[in-house]
């Protein structure tokens, strides 16, 4: 999962980047209204963490700007206005949550898994393809019932297909959502193919029933073999 942090604590800013890169997320920031907008006008997130005080302008204005975007975008409002009417105007500009600071770092994790299983259409917080099952909190892929191990980067890339089976998806674009922003500027993307390679392998070797198909000239696509 890919997150965006909008906070212009510097303390708090790196408190939560520190500890969400430990529970494995891709983490990038923004500490103004106005460096907000331009990254998710560029990138793609799976999930923004909104302060509402921010120097240049509201955060309530960014969240109307996401849901303008028409982007299925988790938020979850984090600021230390906890009024009601705060939190109701979040709520009802289409905010997923709100978290009153001073916070624990676990229940911000928490927070954000909850989101994350409720954007599920069923619900479900595993992501089924013919025999593959994909666990995103344990990090678990089982291929006809079996365990198969995978690193990290391995099973983020097939996290991102899952999500988007019969998509085609550039290599950038992959190595932005995988890797974190700016990575789409690299010279080359062999970092990914070398990481797409041992995935393709060990999926076959498992017997899964879905192989992520190369695209020349294009990236790859998630489909059913």
């Amino acid at each position: 999962m890919k997150i965006l942090i909008v906070e212009d604590e510097a303390a708090l800013q790196n408190l939560m980047t520190r500890a969400l890169r430990k529970e494995g997320f891709v983490v990038e920031n923004a500490v103004d209204f106005s460096s907000a907008v331009d990254k998710l006008d560029v990138y793609v997130y799976d999930c923004v963490l909104l302060d509402i005080m921010l120097p240049g302008g509201s955060g309530l204005d960014i969240l109307s700007h996401i849901k303008g975007m028409n982007r299925k975008v988790n938020v979850i409002i984090i600021s230390a206005k906890d009024s009601i009417d705060d939190k109701v105007r979040g709520l009802e500009l289409g905010a997923d949550d709100y978290l009153a600071k001073p916070f624990h770092i676990a229940e911000l994790v928490a927070r954000i898994r909850s989101v994350a299983r409720r954007s599920q259409a069923d619900g479900d917080f595993a992501f089924r393809l013919g025999n593959v099952v994909l666990e995103p909190e344990s990090r678990r892929l089982m291929v006809a019932g079996r365990e198969v191990p995978l690193l990290k980067k391995e099973f983020d890339i097939l996290k991102y297909f899952m999500q988007r089976p019969e998509h085609l998806v550039d290599k950038a674009v992959l190595a932005e959502a995988v890797w974190g922003d700016h990575i789409d500027q690299a010279d080359n993307f062999q970092f990914v193919y070398a990481q797409m390679k041992n995935l393709r392998r060990k999926l076959s070797d498992a017997g899964a029933d879905i192989e992520i198909k190369a695209v020349y000239g294009f990236g790859y696509k998630l489909t059913g073999r």
